[in-house]
């Protein structure tokens, strides 16, 4: 009989969905208990309040800034750690996961510091009229830094199992640089790309910590859901504040299926070639 390293299917199911259960389904299922408790005429009063209306224009189009810029940065870093030797390569790899490990807080205090009029690249865009914190650019600076691994990290290990024999033959059939990349390469990526800018997406649109010191959280201009959320746990408001974090819970699960779908469309349109 074939020895087993880990228990068996019974235990391991057993572990499995109690973890899922205690650490995923219960605290959601708390949250839209509590959103639930209010009744539909107030649970969209609360949702659709213009201040409501207004953090939720800024998260998500802060948040697809900060993937659209993920999306052509973070594959072109993934392309040149893959595909170039340079001093400092291994520095920069381990760089990219540096979001990953630093509290969102202190990375917020450092892109504000950095960013101020008086930082040193704030001072640099303020001379060209550009001002970066305390604006929604600032919010895609602080989306853009935390979610910025999740592109590369998804995409770098596919760019380094690619079959060079299938550039090679594109080449040898006349392909330019760019057909090569757009016809044989992003093909292969996209099913990575879309993990990846999902991944990304979902994490700028719940990002807390790094934004509210850069943001400078004024109403209907520069405050997020999130904070909207938190500033209604601090004045006790506890289902109004479970009513806003359902918005985001509902969207990044549709976004998640749509991702989902998209890419096994991608898989399946990959099979058929």
């Amino acid at each position: 009989m074939r020895r087993r390293i880990l228990p068996g299917l019974p235990l391991s199911l057993g572990i499995t969905l109690f973890y899922v259960a205690l650490i995923v389904a219960l605290p959601l299922g708390a949250l839209i208990f509590k959103a639930a408790s209010l009744g539909p005429e107030e649970y969209w009063r609360i949702v659709s309040s213009s201040r409501a209306i207004a953090s939720y224009r800024v998260t998500a189009l802060s948040a697809l800034a900060a993937t659209a810029f993920g999306l052509v940065f973070g594959l072109a870093l993934a392309w040149v750690l893959v595909r170039y030797e340079f001093p400092g390569k291994r520095l920069i790899d381990a760089l990219v996961d540096l979001p990953f490990a630093l509290p969102t807080a202190v990375a917020g205090i450092a892109l504000t510091s950095l960013f101020a009029q008086n930082g040193w690249l704030g001072s640099i865009l303020a001379s060209v009229g550009i001002q970066v914190v305390y604006t929604p650019l600032g919010i895609m600076v602080a989306m853009f830094f935390t979610s910025l691994p999740f592109v590369v990290r998804t995409v770098q290990p596919v760019l380094e199992d690619l079959d060079p024999a299938l550039e090679e033959a594109a080449q040898s059939l006349g392909g330019s640089d760019g057909t090569i990349f757009l016809r044989v390469i992003l093909p292969l990526l996209t099913p990575a790309l879309l993990a990846g800018l999902s991944l990304s997406f979902a994490r700028s649109l719940g990002e807390f910590g790094a934004v509210i010191f850069i943001a400078g959280n004024r109403p209907s201009s520069t405050e997020i859901t999130a904070l909207l959320a938190f500033i209604r746990l601090e004045e006790f408001n506890y289902s109004a504040a479970a009513a806003i974090a359902s918005v985001l819970l509902f969207t990044a699960f549709v976004m998640l299926a749509v991702t989902n779908y998209l890419q096994a469309r991608a898989l399946r349109y990959m099979a058929r070639a």
